[in-house]
């Protein structure tokens, strides 16, 4: 490697001498070793690879080519504009760490402000503007710096001259300009930023000596004239400009102008006025033939071209981009486009407006739409100071003009990328300004920009070339009186030093800053804090030089520690969080560097670290790598309890016998008849009784979960699947804890309550403690404990007539005995003894008095996304108390309080993908007819006794106060039948009179009706809201009612929710649906005045016939809404071969549209409905033309298109082919009078018209021929931003 001459290798620290000639090992270099070298800029600054930076300017992306010579966009990370495939064909430290070679600086691009970077490029490279700029002084008394634009730019100057970076940010002069982030993404015109830019400046420089720079730089006049072709006589008006926009290709015309001089010389070319478009000359009092055009009377200092490249084209409505080739000079001579006569005083006119100046656009026909006249703004003034006869007698060299900036657009009429291409005024090269990309640049890379498609493509492919072209020209006349040169960092005003001087000073300490960070260690940091009693993260941000002993000291403050435990109670400890494991500790090592312990500086790091934290009797644990982390639960099956874990750190080749040892430390269980059981994932269950095989074998990793039990009972010779320890080991795994709002209940009405009876073992437990709101619960209870004591009895009776004596007392032994209390975290393991909880071991079958038929998905489920359904995990289980560390080496030792109690280890993760079928309670597909029992009311399934426990609960904040809820701990193996059965004493109500809703985080509720599945899907603490309503019936479906209103602004009006049953016929339906109509929507209704149709989104659709029945001769789902139409005379439809039609006149001559009749066909002839609209209109029938409408119901259309857009008389005979496609009810036919003339409209009755059909469509919500793309205006606020108005988004 050869160093540059802004580079050294620097090995061992000593210099390399770049001029020697000596080897690399005479040099220092050892041979067949590693040889490290510190690559430095002559400043000492070690250089930076952009990518490992965090988004500074200096080196944000900078991956710029190194070569001389570019033009054209440069792909640029996470930033949106660029469309160019280029890729840098080389790579060196310097160009990413420096300056550009040529000495200029770049600017970043935000997202898509290339416009905004253009501008500002060329305003910097224009000498008397900066200038200007820079004699300017900001009084910070008066004004905001912040919202001050005129010193946001002058700091901004002041960088791009001095700053020794590579690009710089340009937030701040966004920020002045009252722009929040959004705006970075909002792509813009670049002659519509000049403009806005240059008017806010001068906003801002009123009454001061800039006040009027804008004007004496960019302003030009024109004279806007009329001039009579029979008496000579002129009407005309000044007007002021600020640009020049020149026409690419002239309206109609196929043929682009060719270069920026033919442009000119159609911008001043007078049009004659002349047939109906004759002007009224006031002196000869008549209209009479007429030459308008405009004449350039001044021009300014600074000529601003724009290229009109932008174009609307009216064939395909949307706008398009012009890239014709147009040429454009370096030096553009614009004495042939001035009329020396037209500089005489305008007193010697003739002048219909006095002459009043306006400031604003130039009003020609390819200016009208491009400037607006105002004028409120101060008048335009020629600032020449010469005399006309001294400019009339000027050499024509004064109106030459300079090329100096050529602002570039790459893309299309949708977005795209600007760069700038700036000739400097110092040396005469041409560079491209390309964001934070600066090069330079030929006079070919120039003519490159002119358009099209000729000519040699170089850096460009074929397609890139013809959308990279010209947008904007900017020219300097040639005046040496005039032209200035700019200011040296010498020749400053004095503010403009201090201003330097103050950024110097924080480009300084932004460069010392960013060594920091580049020598800072930033890991997660963990801690399960001793007051919060939760683990608690943070970020961790410590210098590679400080020691372990200074990091543990800022771990401890930053984790809030002072005053709650000692600092020398508190280590940090290498940690793995996603698998909660403590991978090493430091021993020895408090005085390492954090840069040697961590492995170097990292933008991130494959681990963690633990503030660990013991008591002051008790003394931290090494950890050695290599170890494996246990978690030991020790389980009790007398008590049948799971004690909260000790942990336990083992390696992966200690034998089981070793490991079984080892827990015997730990615990003080007995090794000998200890069993030992690894939880492999989730509720995979392994017992380990194999004695000389290692834990790596057995399937040990880092973390582990393990239960251990040793007694003496004879469960120890069951096959373990068949064991009590498996089945309360089963049970702990699958059991969810789950929050139940039960629904409030009227006082009286217990005595009409139905309590539908269970299987329990220990139904005899009731809400003995329960007190206050949970007083209606006790009584539910008290209402049904005997009926449910006498009713376990009977089942009891007859399970045991069914079983054999050996079988019925091992199951009773082990699936009727109580199961163990699963606590939350605040809860003590002997919790289970409280008198106002209640275990219930269920059965999972159905009283015959009591069926439970199969429920129907609700309506109410459409809306729901699967995304929404929660599967976080909880604690069940756990308990932060001191627990015993052990190895195999010694004895019991005393252990860290938050070394056990960080890990949540304790607590089971709910798994998704759980049990033998995951099902959804929102699944799209449902038939309503599935049922987990049969018509006796008997369950299909095997019979399982599954875990219910309840418990009373209140709500902490007081937000639930009056409301009933239980805290309901059970099996989620458990059917959603078997849940609703258990729930009925509680509730007070049969399970077919209350209907079960799942809450989701968003407090959306959404029914859960498949009684046949399982509670898979819950997880820990999800809520339960319980509503009273009768549940639906083996196959019921629950149907929406619409009323379909045909000629209503809003013709489906939704009614009612009904229930429809399999079997059922039409009019059986219609006559249970007439009592609801009339007590819920007020509709005194027949059945025979009034039909129901099918509703496909908001289309009518099949009308149903009285005999017709569900399921059989209707497909009936559980996503069902239908129309209820209302008949003003008696219904027609009477067999299904005919064909209902919704018809609708169109009167061209009257330019509306008749209301909606319908037309029952006996068959799908075409000619048949011609007859049928021919008696309904009086229209001869060889006069009929019709028309199917579009789009969905009513098929709105415009009126001003109604007559030409649709496919009026269609050459078919039926209805049910193309282009028709009539085969259904319900479809919408448009028929007219051919020989009825369209009403002629004036243009304002057009577009009157025009505004109301737009405004009724948008309405109506269908669409409108032609809306534009909607951008957001570009604004500058010079109050600091814009007002945000409360009752918006």
């Amino acid at each position: 490697m050869v160093p540059s001459e802004e580079t050294q290798l620097v090995p061992k620290e000593a210099p390399l001498d770049q001029a020697s000639e000596m080897s690399l090992v005479l040099s220092g270099f050892e041979a067949g070793k590693r040889n490290f070298m510190q690559l430095t800029d002559k400043e000492g600054e070690q250089p930076q690879i952009a990518s490992d930076e965090s988004g500074t300017a200096d080196s944000s992306g900078l991956d710029d080519s190194s070569q001389d010579r570019f033009i054209g966009p440069l792909p640029r990370d996470g930033t949106v504009g660029c469309s160019s495939d280029y890729s840098s064909p080389s790579y060196s430290y310097s160009s990413i760490l420096n300056k550009s070679d040529t000495g200029y600086v770049g600017l970043v691009n935000q997202a898509m402000t290339c416009y905004l970077n253009s501008l500002l490029q060329t305003l910097f490279m224009t000498p008397e503007f900066r200038n200007a700029l820079y004699n300017w002084e900001f009084e910070e008394s008066e004004e905001d710096p912040v919202t001050s634009i005129p010193y946001q730019l002058q700091r901004l100057f002041v960088l791009l001259q001095t700053s020794k970076k590579r690009a710089i940010e340009t937030t701040d002069v966004t920020r002045s300009f009252g722009w929040d982030s959004s705006e970075a993404w909002q792509q813009h015109d670049v002659q519509e930023l000049c403009r806005v830019m240059f008017d806010a400046l001068e906003q801002k420089w009123k009454q001061t000596e800039q006040a009027d720079l804008i004007n004496q730089l960019y302003q030009g006049k024109l004279k806007d004239y009329v001039r009579c072709l029979e008496c000579g006589y002129e009407s005309w008006r000044i007007d002021t400009y600020l640009d020049i926009p020149l026409v690419i290709r002239p309206f109609g015309a196929s043929q682009a102008f060719g270069s920026v001089e033919e442009a000119l010389q159609a911008f001043i070319q007078p049009e004659t006025l002349d047939g109906p478009n004759q002007y009224f000359c006031e002196r000869c009092k008549k209209k009479c033939d007429a030459r308008k055009g405009l004449r350039f009377l001044h021009f300014p200092y600074l000529l601003t071209l724009q290229l009109k490249r932008f174009d609307f084209d009216y064939t395909t409505m949307h706008r398009i981009k012009l890239n014709d080739r147009m040429t454009f000079p370096e030096e553009l001579d614009m004495s042939p486009f001035i009329d020396v006569e037209d500089e005489k005083s305008p007193q010697t006119e003739s002048c219909t407006d006095s002459g009043a100046e306006n400031e604003g656009s130039c009003h020609s026909d390819q200016m009208s739409n491009d400037f607006s006249t105002d004028d409120a703004v101060d008048e335009g003034i020629c600032l020449d100071n010469t005399s006309t006869a001294e400019r009339a007698l000027k050499p024509k060299s004064s109106l030459t003009f300079e090329l100096f900036s050529v602002m570039v657009h790459s893309g299309s009429a949708a977005g795209g990328h600007y760069y700038a291409c700036i000739k400097s005024f110092s040396d005469s090269q041409w560079y491209s300004f390309n964001d934070q990309h600066v090069s330079k640049i030929t006079q070919d890379d120039i003519r490159k920009t002119y358009g099209g498609s000729s000519g040699s493509r170089g850096y460009y492919s074929s397609a890139f070339a013809s959308s990279t072209n010209a947008y904007m020209l900017m020219y300097r006349l040639k005046d040496p009186s005039r032209n200035a040169k700019f200011l040296d960092v010498e020749d400053f005003p004095e503010h403009i030093k201090r201003l330097m001087q103050r950024e110097k000073e924080s480009e300084e300490q932004e460069k010392r800053q960013r060594e920091i960070e580049r020598n800072t260690c930033k890991i997660k940091l963990f801690c399960m804090h001793p007051i919060k009693m939760m683990m608690v993260e943070n970020k961790l941000e410590v210098h590679k030089d400080k020691t372990l002993r200074e990091a543990t000291e800022m771990a401890y403050k930053l984790m809030d520690l002072d005053g709650v435990v000692p600092l020398d109670c508190c280590r940090l400890v290498k940690y793995d969080e996603f698998h909660e494991y403590l991978e090493r500790s430091y021993e020895g090592e408090e005085d390492m560097p954090m840069g040697l312990l961590l492995g170097g500086v990292k933008s991130s790091y494959m681990f963690d670290l633990l503030l660990e934290i013991r008591r002051p009797d008790q003394v931290f644990q090494p950890y050695k790598p290599g170890e494996v982390m246990v978690k030991v639960h020790v389980v009790d099956l007398k008590s049948e309890s799971i004690a909260a874990p000790v942990s336990v750190r083992a390696y992966l080749n200690q034998t089981i016998t070793e490991f079984k040892q080892l827990i015997a430390q730990a615990t003080g269980l007995c090794a000998e008849t200890m069993r030992v059981i690894l939880e492999r994932c989730y509720n995979d269950l392994r017992l380990l009784y194999v004695p000389n095989k290692t834990l790596k074998a057995e399937g040990f990793f880092r973390s582990n979960k393990v239960f251990v039990e040793s007694s003496d009972s004879a469960d120890h010779q069951a096959v373990f699947t068949d064991s009590v320890l498996w089945k309360l080991l089963d049970r702990h795994g699958n059991t969810i804890r789950l929050f139940v709002s039960l629904p409030e209940q009227s006082p009286g009405s217990l005595a009409n309550r139905t309590s539908c009876p269970k299987a329990s073992a220990d139904s005899e437990d009731s809400f003995d403690g329960a007190k206050g709101s949970r007083k209606s619960v006790e009584a539910i209870l008290e209402e049904s404990t005997e009926k449910l004591k006498n009713l376990s009895l009977q089942q009891q009776q007859q399970q045991h007539q069914q079983q054999s004596s050996s079988t019925s007392d091992s199951q009773k032994s082990s699936e009727h005995s109580d199961f163990e209390l699963i606590e939350s975290p605040a809860q003590e393991p002997d919790a289970a003894s409280q008198p106002s909880q209640t275990e219930n071991c269920t059965r999972a079958t159905s009283d015959t008095e009591n069926q439970f038929p199969s429920e129907e998905r609700s309506d109410s489920d459409v809306n729901n996304d699967r995304s929404t359904s929660s599967v976080d995990s909880d604690i069940l289980s756990s308990s932060h108390s001191s627990d015993t560390l052990c190895n195999a080496d010694s004895g019991p030792l005393p252990l860290a309080n938050g070394l056990d109690s960080h890990s949540i280890t304790s607590s089971r993760r709910s798994k998704a993908h759980e049990g033998k079928k995951e099902t959804w309670d929102t699944a799209e597909e449902d038939s309503g007819t599935d049922s987990e029992y049969d018509e006796n009311g008997k369950s299909k399934a095997d019979a399982q006794y599954l875990y219910f426990k309840t418990e009373p609960y209140s709500h902490e904040d007081g937000s639930g106060e009056g409301q009933k809820c239980l805290l309901v701990h059970l099996d989620k193996r458990i059917t959603l039948a078997a849940f609703k059965q258990n729930l009925e004493p509680f509730v007070g109500v049969p399970s077919t009179q209350f209907k079960v809703f799942r809450v989701y985080a968003n407090n959306q509720e959404f029914e859960s009706v498949r009684l046949n599945e399982t509670l898979s899907s819950f997880s820990d603490d999800n809520k339960i809201t319980i509503r009273l309503g009768r549940a639906l019936k083996k196959g019921e479906y629950r149907v929406k009612v619409y009323q379909l209103l045909v000629n209503d602004p809003e013709p489906c009006k939704f009614l009612l929710d009904t229930v429809f049953a399999k079997g059922m016929t039409v009019r059986q339906s219609k006559e249970e649906l007439l009592p609801q109509l009339k007590d819920q929507c007020k509709l005194d209704l027949s059945t025979d005045r009034f039909r129901l149709r099918k509703k496909t989104w908001k289309n009518p659709g099949t009308v149903f016939l009285d005999y017709h029945v569900y399921e059989e001769d209707i497909n009936i789902s559980s996503n069902w809404e239908v129309f209820l139409e209302v008949l003003e005379e008696p219904e027609r439809m009477k067999s299904m071969s005919q064909l209902a039609v919704l018809t609708r006149r169109w009167c061209p001559a009257q330019m509306k549209l008749e209301a909606f009749r319908e037309v029952v066909l006996e068959s799908s002839s075409v000619e048949e409905l011609k007859e049928k609209l021919s008696e309904l209109s009086g229209i001869p029938l060889e006069n009929l033309e019709f028309a199917k409408g579009r789009g969905t119901f009513p098929c709105d259309i415009s009126l001003l298109e109604i007559h030409q857009d649709l496919d009026w008389n269609p050459k078919v005979s039926t209805l049910n082919v193309w282009p028709l496609y009539i085969c259904d009810d319900g479809a919408v036919i448009f028929y007219r009078d051919c020989t009825e003339e369209l009403m002629e409209l004036s243009e304002e009755e057009r577009n009157e018209l025009m505004k109301k059909e737009s405004s009724r469509l948008l309405k109506t919500g269908h669409r409108v021929s032609y809306s534009p793309r909607k951008e957001k205006a570009l604004k500058i606020y010079l109050d600091g931003g814009p007002t945000k108005d409360p009752g918006q988004d």
